[in-house]
């Protein structure tokens, strides 16, 4: 047991935990982790540095995605539309937090499922509505609960966008390692955990964060506040021309999205409409560029650095030493087994922060487990989704925890670990823990 606890990854997303609990920046605290990892694995350090670095490539594709989409965003704060977008949702909502709530919510679940762009949505619809959220001394962790659960609910438990292609994994993954099971019945299974989420979220919501918390009135990091801004909130709210073109590129960047599963693509193609249209003069492009790097910059930085962790604890091999040390362990009882299936999804998920990415990984070892205990289909599905899930809201390298606080903190009063990881770790992961162990004792 000794040599488990001392297992290079286990101690590796432990130093990231307390890194980041202590304060110390989420960048640094992946790099030093990491680093950390890789020695204890007798790794050379020029050899770690290698395999972060390339390792770091895994992300490229969405770290460029979300430089062009904060660029997209300051694009639509500088033709107004963003403003627009703002007071719409003010008069819709009538000073009703929940109204607000529930709003940003549905978009959250339709960003998963209807409409697959995950979190673009994020800069581009959250940063004009902070103003209101200050104004009704709404506590910002209960949006950051309410984006955490739209982003990660749908995909677990609803057969439509993401979802297809995490139930899939589920099934595709129990079926290739000896589980003969239906891909329809993951679903079905699933919305166990959806319900064990929102659960969660209500905790949230009319219990933990209920209280006011006031906020300043402070501007919009990183977008130029001198900009052409003395119309009238009746003027503000009429569309014009710019505007017009701005939706045009939203719809375009969300089309191309779609066709050609670029999200890159399809921002640059939003971009090119409002330029090319001249909805935001030449002149500022440079201005935009920097204003978008500045917005989602770090967002992409920290995705990049998480896959350079992720590639270093694969590399050390040590994730498939810890299961199979933990292996001896399971067969004692299926209770047992179940309680270390789910500690050993959250710490590789926590660490990694995909659990996309984790469910290769778990089913290999888990399934033969589960075989072997003759646990029941739907507990199987349940142990092996909710391993996977288990960490992703929570991790500071999610994108289901980075996504929230990057719309949060445009004012910097959002702190990442804090208001953000804390929050969703408790309300989300827990519920999920208890009810898949809830599951095994009735099925069995």
């Amino acid at each position: 047991m000794f040599d488990i606890i001392l297992n290079p990854a286990i101690l590796s997303v432990i130093i990231l935990s307390l890194l980041c609990l202590m304060k110390v920046n989420v960048l640094l605290s992946l790099i030093i982790s990491a680093i950390i990892g890789g020695l204890i694995s007798h790794m050379k350090i020029d050899d770690i540095m290698n395999t972060f670095i390339t390792g770091m490539g895994a992300n490229s594709e969405t770290a460029l995605s979300y430089i062009l989409l904060g660029t997209f965003a300051a694009a639509m704060a500088h033709t107004g539309m963003a403003q627009i977008l703002g007071l719409k949702i003010t008069n819709i909502i009538e000073n009703n937090k929940y109204i607000l709530i529930l709003i940003i919510t549905i978009i959250a679940i339709l960003s998963q499922n209807l409409i697959p762009i995950h979190i673009a949505f994020i800069p581009i619809i959250i940063p004009p509505l902070i103003s209101l959220m200050n104004k009704l001394k709404l506590d910002r962790r209960n949006i950051s609960c309410a984006l955490a659960f739209g982003l990660k609910a749908p995909y677990i438990a609803i057969p439509a966008g993401f979802g297809l292609i995490f139930q899939g994994l589920v099934a595709d993954n129990m079926i290739q390692n000896g589980y003969n099971i239906i891909k329809t019945n993951v679903w079905k299974y699933n919305m166990i955990i959806g319900f064990a989420m929102l659960i969660g979220l209500f905790v949230a919501i009319f219990y933990s964060y209920n209280k006011e918390r006031k906020y300043q009135d402070l501007p919009i990091v990183c977008i130029d506040s001198n900009m052409d801004n003395n119309m009238s909130k009746q003027e503000n709210s009429k569309l014009k021309k710019e505007h017009y073109i701005t939706l045009i590129g939203a719809l375009a960047t969300l089309i191309v999205q779609l066709n050609t599963g670029s999200l890159p693509l399809g921002a640059l193609v939003g971009l090119g409409i409002i330029f090319a249209t001249r909805a935001v003069s030449h002149h500022k492009m440079d201005a935009l560029m920097n204003e978008g790097v500045c917005l989602m910059g770090y967002v992409a930085f920290v995705m990049l650095v998480a896959a350079g962790f992720a590639a270093v604890l694969k590399e050390t091999g040590s994730i498939d030493i810890l299961i199979n040390e933990l292996s001896n362990y399971m067969m004692y009882s299926k209770i047992i087994a179940s309680v270390m299936m789910l500690i050993l999804g959250l710490i590789i998920t926590m660490g990694i922060g995909t659990s996309f990415g984790t469910i290769p990984i778990l089913a290999v070892f888990f399934i033969p487990i589960c075989l072997k205990l003759g646990l029941s289909e739907i507990s199987t599905v349940i142990l092996l989704s909710s391993a996977a899930a288990l960490g992703d809201a929570g991790s500071p390298a999610s994108d289901t925890t980075l996504g929230p606080t990057s719309g949060l903190n445009v004012d910097n009063q959002h702190n990442h670990i804090f208001d953000t990881c804390i929050p969703t770790f408790l309300h989300f992961n827990i519920p999920i823990f208890i009810i898949a162990i809830i599951v095994v004792v009735i099925f069995g």
